[in-house]
């Protein structure tokens, strides 16, 4: 099936308009909404179909557990100032719902570990992008805590496996300026052989 012009547009209209937004409130998805985003995300380039991308849903009601987890993971790392592990705990807070986008990477002759991982970047992207089209906002993140150990064994990963991103998913709190246009011949060169 061939897209018309107009549908063309709105995709790229999507696509560049997506910005990770940090004031997110309600409403989140529902059930529905979620799984439209998690099937567009599974159709991210995979070599081998290895499915190496996993998600754990954070909803509003559990949030404050979480937190809790995200204390160990830090003080699993060594943090001891208990003002910071104080605050790690609201972090949940910024967004009425958590997506965890995880990796379990598999040995394989032909699909190295970081194909398996940019899969999962894609698959991050896909989840994105569905949102957005969808009417939400969210904000892609990390920090000190998906390398832990502790926290990832609570995730029922494997020590070399990834916690590749937190995912804050709401409503955004107010309106952002739009992204500045990006002069893309500063980023591509035509290769010329010699």
């Amino acid at each position: 099936m061939s897209m018309t012009d107009s549908n063309i547009e709105t995709i790229h209209q999507n696509i560049h308009q997506r910005q990770s937004i940090g004031q997110l409130i309600d409403p989140a998805p529902n059930t529905e909404q979620l799984e439209k985003a998690i099937q567009a995300a599974l159709t991210a380039p995979d070599h081998h179909r290895l499915k190496p991308t996993r998600f754990v849903v954070i909803t509003a009601e559990h949030r404050a557990a979480f937190g809790e987890h995200l204390a160990k993971a830090l003080a699993d790392l060594g943090e001891t100032d208990p003002i910071q592990l104080e605050r790690v705990k609201h972090h949940p807070f910024r967004a009425p719902m958590l997506v965890l986008a995880l990796t379990t990477l598999q040995d394989h002759p032909k699909v190295p570990h970081f194909e398996q991982i940019l899969s999962t970047g894609a698959a991050i992207q896909n989840l994105l992008l569905s949102l957005q089209a969808q009417g939400f906002a969210s904000m892609w993140r990390s920090g000190a805590v998906v390398e832990s150990d502790w926290l990832k064994r609570q995730l029922g990963l494997q020590a070399q496996d990834l916690i590749s991103g937190i995912i804050y998913i709401g409503t955004a709190a107010k309106v952002i300026a739009p992204r500045a246009e990006i002069e893309s011949q500063n980023f591509v060169k035509i290769w010329q052989s010699t």
